[in-house]
């Protein structure tokens, strides 16, 4: 099929002309407004009533009246029009200032540590935008489910993504309770976890996540064991706080607690070392200003609050230059 490179005319043509002659009576006013010819309006004109199929002005030497079909359509088309024009003058307003709703799906994980201090800071900064928060291990398809952007562990940002440091890298520790210690011996090569209780994560794609380790720089992965299976790393934490086992967690997330000794690592020597924490949205071309908003918050925030490298780093540009 031979493909049509013209736009069709839509029934929103010429309506614009219909009502500034309508308002003025008068087509010469009306080109005046519009900053057209009033032979320009009078086709604009012609060809509105074509395409309705009914004259909508009644035409003399002195005057413009409007014709039965004309009333009707001008008690129509005035509402919706200026509804139109109040809708583009918000759609203005979001891609000229940060306001409006800014969504955001991220792991509950990162919630308490990472994402409250952040958020505190940035409504008091930005007072016209709204944050909403979708706390959720799942994967989800950002434009399809209608967020702005994401955040994620770097592993698990997609490639034509465009992401944003949150944090510097950090290591996966093994970590179990001083109870739980009591009772057995504490690791001290992978081997021995198979004597152990392992608490293991379910990914979104259904499947069991292994354990990551790096041995003498060779990264390994051990299929592991136990009586928990969690969705995320918050349950995983309190399930070993109450020493149900061991627990696989980014170093941030118990951090807390082994400052409080609610915690001991073990196989420290053997942690792997992930890229960390990322904000990620689709495309550069399409931030509208309560995102970049965000993300300069983000880049500039005080050091106290874990300042990280202030730079985006495209995905999608590294690969390409791979290939």
């Amino acid at each position: 099929m031979k493909q049509n490179f013209t736009v069709r005319q839509g029934a929103l043509d010429g309506v614009e002309v219909f009502l500034s002659v309508a308002q003025h009576r008068s087509f010469r006013r009306a080109a005046a407004e519009l900053g057209v010819t009033p032979s320009a309006i009078s086709q604009a004109v012609r060809v509105l009533e074509a395409r309705i199929g009914a004259a909508l002005f009644i035409r003399t030497t002195r005057s413009v009246g409007l014709t039965e079909a004309g009333e009707r359509f001008l008690s129509r088309a005035k509402p919706a029009f200026e509804e139109l024009v109040a809708a583009s003058e918000i759609a203005r307003g979001l891609g000229q200032r940060p306001t409006g709703l800014l969504r955001l799906s991220v792991p509950r994980a990162v919630v308490p540590i990472l994402l409250e201090p952040l958020i505190a800071s940035f409504c008091k900064a930005n007072p016209e935008v709204e944050v909403e928060i979708a706390a959720s291990e799942k994967l989800i398809d950002l434009a399809a489910e209608g967020f702005d952007a994401g955040i994620r562990l770097g592993q698990f940002v997609a490639a034509d993504m465009v992401a944003v440091p949150l944090t510097p890298p950090f290591r996966l520790i093994v970590v179990g309770s001083p109870a739980y210690f009591a009772a057995r011996s504490r690791p001290n090569h992978t081997d021995d976890l198979r004597g152990h209780a392992c608490l293991r994560r379910r990914q979104s794609g259904g499947a069991l996540a292994p354990w990551s380790f790096n041995d003498n720089g060779q990264a390994i992965e051990i299929a592991v064991s136990g009586p928990l299976i969690a969705s995320d790393f918050s349950i995983m934490l309190g399930a070993a706080i109450e020493g149900v086992g061991l627990a696989q967690l980014p170093e941030p997330i118990a951090a807390e607690g082994l400052r409080t000794e609610k915690l001991v690592q073990v196989l420290e020597a053997y942690a792997p070392v992930i890229p960390g924490v990322f904000l990620y949205y689709p495309d550069r071309r399409q931030i509208m200003p309560k995102l970049r908003a965000f993300i300069d918050h983000v880049k500039n925030r005080p050091a106290s609050d874990g300042k990280v490298e202030r730079q985006d780093h495209a995905r999608r540009a590294g690969s390409k230059k791979k290939g």
